[in-house]
């Protein structure tokens, strides 16, 4: 599930589904968008309904980052090839790393599908 609002200053709220089930709501909040150069937003938690929520209630360390920068590039390698990279700014430990890292791949992982299949 997503509502998008992709633009500078818009906010887009987005569902993922962890392993056991459970359904972990962000914003992306749009800093800078520079189309077939980069993307940068903040995420944050929030409820189904894109209200900010404290990360403790929906089952994640109660010091969790809050409004956590990322930087998406992209670079041309070729006829048909982009290179996308995502850089995270904000994570203080091994276990928010490590949560952040499972998340992303999930969403990376479902990208790669889509593209095959495109």
């Amino acid at each position: 599930m997503a509502k998008m609002d992709f633009r500078e200053g818009g906010t887009s709220l987005v569902c993922m589904r962890s392993p056991d089930g459970r359904d972990l709501y962000n914003t992306w909040t749009y800093r800078k968008i520079a189309p077939m150069h980069s993307i940068e937003f903040f995420l944050d938690w929030a409820d189904k309904d894109g209200n900010r929520v404290d990360p403790a209630s929906v089952s994640l360390p109660p010091d969790m980052p809050r409004d956590v920068r990322h930087v998406i590039t992209f670079k041309a390698k070729g006829p048909n090839q982009t290179e996308m990279t995502v850089t995270e700014y904000g994570y203080a430990s091994d276990q928010h790393y490590e949560l952040s890292k499972a998340g992303l791949e999930q969403v990376l992982d479902k990208m790669a599908a889509i593209f095959v299949r495109a």
